[in-house]
């Protein structure tokens, strides 16, 4: 049963939202709640029957919404994305960077060039999105009332906050983001009144990283996790409409972590050889499982 939001349903009213990502799992939610709420939502990916079935998804709840072909890692992309989102809606708000790769490998098993893929698509990505959307963003000036300008909301993680087996290439991407998200709201916040936060979720259920990091194997030890349960996508859309909206106007430069505390206690769920078997397993079903957003993440 989907959870009532606490939030006045037309606290986006007139917004427009381009989300990297965001046609399925975490990144869908947050489109979906943010469209529900009154922004126009434009989607941003790389597997054109993903995004066709997102937005098929959101306009059948009377949200008006795009989809646009596109790699974060490709500059070109990222302009072309951006002017086409202009083009069809006016305008640009709220940019939320929700593209992420991720698999789990021990740090001796893992290339550099794996190593760089993760990189560029979470930290490169991130940052190559955010340049190239200030343009659209910038509408206020120094000494104005902070909430004139628009906002960015970068979705990273936890793992870095303290050390996290087997995923160091995300750890190193995740700290990136933590940083830029910190430089820019510092040097927007300042010159152009535009809000950057971020938002660090733990483990969610009923996701595509839940099933490959954290599959059955792992997240049985549910036990050591303060409030003893995974968290819902509906968390972290929560999170990010407080963020996206007036009620958050005040913040900037703050990273929201929203993991029910589960970063404060790291334990060493499988042996290293383990792992091995583990990725092998998780490799099967994600070339078994259909291509597109499964009903239970619309």
């Amino acid at each position: 049963m989907a959870m009532e939001s606490p939030f006045k349903a037309d606290i986006l009213k007139g917004k427009v939202a381009l989300l990297t990502g965001g046609g399925s799992g975490i990144g869908y939610e947050i489109s979906y709640q943010l469209g529900r709420h009154g922004a126009s939502i434009a989607i941003m990916g790389r597997r054109s029957q993903v995004l066709q079935a997102a937005v098929d998804s959101l306009q059948s709840h009377g949200i008006p919404a795009i989809g646009l072909e596109g790699d974060v890692r490709k500059r070109k992309d990222a302009i072309r994305v951006l002017e086409s989102t202009i083009k069809h809606f006016g305008r640009l708000d709220i940019l939320v960077n929700s593209a992420a790769g991720n698999f789990l490998i021990a740090a001796e098993d893992l290339s550099p060039n794996g190593f760089r893929t993760v990189i560029d698509i979470d930290s490169v990505g991130t940052f190559t999105m955010c340049h190239e959307a200030l343009k659209y963003l910038k509408k206020g000036g120094p000494g104005k009332d902070i909430s004139n300008g628009g906002t960015i909301i970068n979705i990273s993680a936890t793992l870095h906050y303290t050390a996290t087996w087997y995923q160091i290439h995300v750890s190193a991407a995740k700290a990136a983001v933590d940083s830029i998200t910190r430089s820019l709201a510092l040097e927007w916040g300042t010159d152009y009144n535009s809000r950057v936060n971020g938002i660090a979720p733990g483990p969610i259920e009923d996701t595509a990283g839940a099933s490959k990091l954290g599959p059955e194997e792992m997240m049985s030890s549910r036990q050591h996790m303060p409030l003893f349960k995974l968290g819902e996508k509906w968390d972290i859309a929560m999170a990010a409409l407080y963020l996206a909206s007036d009620a958050g106007k005040y913040v900037n430069g703050t990273t929201l972590v929203v993991d029910g505390g589960e970063w404060l206690s790291k334990l060493r769920h499988l042996p290293k050889e383990a792992v091995k078997q583990l990725s092998r397993s998780v490799e099967r079903r994600s070339r078994a499982a259909p291509v597109g957003v499964p009903k239970s993440k619309l």
